[in-house]
This record gives structure tokens, sequence and C-alpha cells, in this order.
């Protein structure tokens, strides 16, 4: 983002005042249908929850909600009006006032401060960085056996390119003293919560991660101010991890010597001390650990199950991907189950954390029933598996996408 650039957009948003959150109206909605039980999600309409384009509702208050695929499988970069949304305690604030806004950095430092939104952009120098933005629990509605939590099918991710500040200027400045291990961060929907101050929503990063130069503050999003559902004013981006650590409204830094004792570090988002994080269904004396890096991902684009191709016709498949915590190195097509792989052919690469577009020419040489499976693999050799894995919670699966196509 250029000086000017970054200028106008603090312009905008300096102009803004106040950034209302409008209620939800509800009427004769669309619908789509989810490839799995009681799979029926309604598609609000644009203008149903503020900024928001049409959306795949989950729940309403807190909102969750889904990108169309329509939408995100066809974009590096997810436009900001279609960014899902996932926000955690129900009473979430209903308006920001960007002349007043402050970030407080603090704790176990020499030197605690505050800064504005305004200092914060024209104080420090900002970097772009692109990075998808993806819930734990994507594509929970795909687990077996079913568990609890929103049944999202892939749509509880996106991508965008953000401009901020590393974390590592800013913690800089209030230079930590020695013996420090985490950093806590929490946001403004801590201040409106009705629940036990153990329960107010904040999360804890190591330190030497929070200080490697690529975690950031960002007040950017795809050159814009991001919606307010998205974090306006300020967000955390911990590129390579799941958005649970993507604190929202960002108000609190706090360097710390311990990892955190509440709800949110202690009980969620944890998962099996495992590899791939999985385990069997009932297996007990499993020990978990806070979720952290996410893993790699491949998705089809345009085909669905049932798609008629010609036989001995090329058709071109269409895809996107990402490496999780690596970059993508490759993306593999098969026709055969698994037994043999072609790759594909990889768009442009937008950095490590980023989305990449896929293509891959097929042509069906014989009359009947196919199925396709595309598998990722990141810089780390780790490919994407062809079963998901099992957990309570229905986190980061990321079984290789298939869709059986018809030839004739």
């Amino acid at each position: 983002m250029t000086d000017r650039t970054r200028r106008q957009l603090l312009q905008t948003m300096a102009g803004l005042g106040a950034a209302e959150l409008a209620g939800c109206e509800r009427g004769a909605n669309k619908t789509t249908t989810f490839p799995f039980e009681n799979g029926t999600r309604e598609i609000v309409p644009a203008g149903t929850f503020p900024e928001k384009a049409a959306m795949i509702l989950q729940r309403t208050r807190p909102p969750l909600l889904e990108t169309p695929w329509s939408v995100l499988g066809s974009n590096v970069f997810t436009p900001n009006e279609s960014f899902f949304v996932r926000w955690h305690l129900p009473d979430f604030p209903t308006d920001i006032d960007i002349d007043t806004y402050r970030v407080r950095v603090f704790g176990h430092v020499e030197a605690p401060y505050e800064l504005s939104l305004q200092q914060l952009m024209e104080g420090f120098q900002p970097i772009d960085l692109a990075a998808v933005n993806q819930c734990s629990g994507n594509s929970r509605g795909r687990v077996t056996p079913r568990v609890a939590g929103a049944q999202w099918l892939d749509g509880a991710m996106s991508n965008a390119l953000w401009t901020g500040v590393p974390l590592s200027q800013l913690l800089a400045q209030a230079k930590p003293l020695p013996g420090a291990t985490h950093v806590a961060f929490r946001s403004r929907e801590r201040l409106f919560a009705m629940f036990p101050s153990r329960d107010l929503y904040e999360k804890y990063v190591p330190f030497a991660k929070a200080n490697d130069g690529e975690v950031i503050v960002a007040y950017g999003m795809n050159g814009k101010q991001m919606p307010v559902l998205n974090g306006s004013p300020i967000r955390l981006i911990v590129p390579g991890w799941y958005s649970t650590y993507w604190v929202k409204m960002l108000s609190e830094i706090e360097v710390t010597t311990h990892p955190g004792p509440n709800l949110w570090m202690a009980d969620a988002y944890k998962v099996p001390n495992t590899p791939n994080g999985g385990m069997k269904p009932g297996e007990t004396g499993v020990e978990f650990v806070p979720i952290s890096a996410m893993n790699p991902r491949s998705f089809l684009s345009n085909l669905q199950d049932g798609a008629r191709l010609p036989v001995g016709r090329p058709f071109e498949i269409r895809g996107l991907a990402f490496g999780g915590d690596a970059a993508l190195t490759s993306v593999d097509l098969s026709s055969d189950g698994g037994a043999s792989w072609q790759p594909a052919k990889l768009g442009k690469d937008w950095g490590k954390y980023s989305f990449r577009l896929w293509s891959f020419t097929y042509a069906p040489q014989r009359a009947g029933k196919t199925t396709l499976i595309a598998r990722a693999t990141p810089a780390k050799g780790e490919q994407q598996p062809m079963v998901g894995v099992w957990n309570p919670g229905g986190f980061m699966y990321n079984a290789a996408p298939r869709v059986s196509i018809v030839a004739g």
C-alpha cells in the first residue's frame, strides 16, 4: 500500500466517526443445501448485515456468516463484503468511535504506552501481507461421526491482502523485560460481554511467534477499511494459524510470563497432541493442547458431483489451495482413486500464507463415472490426507476433496 493510499484510508476511517452496526432484518430469503444432515441454510440478501453482500447464515447472534462458494472459489482475494464472519460472544459492540479508539501495550515491559489509530498508521512502517483467515471449525459439517458446533461447509475461510504494522515494532517500543513468554490479545468484544471475567474473549500467543515479524496489527483489508464485523478498526493477523488468534477490534496487547489461564486458552479450541490433531471417537487418555497452525487444503471450484463431461474433450478444472502454515508447493489431481497423480498448474504466488488458484486440463478417456481427487502439498511436505481427522471439536478437517463426474 502506498503512502497516498494509506492517507486516503486514514481519512476515510477518520470521517466515519462512529460506525454503526445495523440490526439483522429477516424476510423471505433464498436457501442453499449443504451435503450433510440438516444442511439447509438461509442465504440472507445484501444489506441484512452491515457492509455485507449476500451471505450464508449459520447464526444471527453472535453473527456467523459463511462465504458463498460462488464467490470464494473464483477469487484469490475474497471481497470484503463477502468475507466470512465469526464472532464468539453475543453481546458485541454496536458502535466504534474511530476518534477515541486506543490500543494499550503493557504488561511485562519497561515502557507501557497507548496509541491511537492515527499514531498506528503514521508512526510505524507498514507492510502488506496476503493471508488466509480460516475458522478452525471450517468444514465441520463434513466430519463423521458428527460433533457439536456450527456446521460449516467450506466457506468459513477467506483470504485478504492485509495492511498493517508488524507486531514486533509495537513490542520493541514497549521494551519487553527478560522472562517474557507470551503475548495476550484482547478485544473490545470483551468490554460488552455479560460473562464472568474468566470467559471474556482473549488469546495468548507465544512470545517468539508474536515477535517473528510476520504477525501484524492490521488496519487495511484489500486496500480498504475492513468491515466492522471483520474487526474494524484494527485486528490481529497471525498468518498460518487458525482465526481464533486473529483478535478483532484489538484493544489490549499484554506481554506476559504465562500462557493464559482463561477459558479460551485452557479449555476451548484444544486439539489432541498428535501430528494431525486427530484421534479416534471414544478414545481415552488423550492429551489436548491449544490449536495453532493450519494444515494444507485444496478445493475444486467449478465441478460438482454428477457433472457431465464429454469423452475426449478437454475440460479445465479450476480450484484454489493453500499450504496452511507453509508455502504451497504443488496441487496434484488423481482420476484413479489416488493410485497415480498428475500436477496441476499453479497461479500467481501472492505469498506463502495466501490462496493460490490452480487449474488442470482433464479429458475423460471413456464413458462412465469417475472420481477426481485433488491434493495439496506444502513446502514442509505434509500432504493433504485422503481422510479428514476426527476430534471432539471438529477442528482441522482437511480431507482431499473429491468429486464424481459422468463422462459420456
